[in-house]
């Protein structure tokens, strides 16, 4: 989920298939590409709209 948020044209083959060997299963592995795909999408409309966060929620320092 970090390298595809971070860099995601520098996703291979081989990083799935150590996410195979390290136990994962393809649709856990498919559902967290889906997730991680789906939140990077919906934060970067936000962030492209200049939408606030709602009261109470407060930025992650390391995304300022």
């Amino acid at each position: 989920a970090l390298r595809l948020t971070r860099d995601p044209a520098s996703c291979r083959a081989e990083h799935v298939d150590a996410l195979r060997r390290a136990g994962a299963k393809d649709e856990e592995i498919h559902a967290t590409v889906q997730v991680a795909s789906y939140f990077n999408h919906i934060n970067r409309i936000a962030d492209g709209l200049g939408v606030d966060l709602d009261p109470g929620m407060q930025r992650d320092a390391s995304t300022s």
